[in-house]
């Protein structure tokens, strides 16, 4: 292939959009886990699955006329959403460090895409 069309990077990162809520949802369902394991069956772990699993339509066909060497990194955009709903639906911290891993991910991402060019 010689070229990753804009369609494909746009439907990797909406896969990775759908894959981040995912995380959220399976951080809530496994919250019903201190109570048993028996709560294993609980909507949220179901949404979180059902996302993830979601998530892989976009990516495939994102696939279908991108490069794999461009399009799989896109895929780290994810732990970028996950960090910001960490903070607004956990109230996760959002540290120097976890920033400054951010940017090394934003900066590969880049150096990714100019090299797909």
């Amino acid at each position: 292939m010689s070229k990753t069309p804009l369609s494909s990077i746009l439907l990797v990162l909406l896969a990775s959009l759908i894959g981040s809520f995912g995380a959220v949802f399976l951080k809530f369902g496994a919250a019903h886990l201190k109570r048993g394991l028996r709560h294993i069956v609980n909507w949220q772990l179901g949404a979180g699955i059902g996302l993830y699993l979601g998530s892989s339509v976009p990516f495939v066909m994102g696939l279908k006329r991108g490069e794999l060497s461009v399009l799989y990194p896109m895929v780290s955009a994810g732990y970028i959403c996950t960090m910001f709903w960490s903070k607004l639906f956990f109230d996760e911290p959002i540290t120097k460090g976890k920033i400054a891993a951010l940017v090394m991910i934003l900066a590969g991402i880049m150096c990714i895409g100019i090299g797909g060019s």
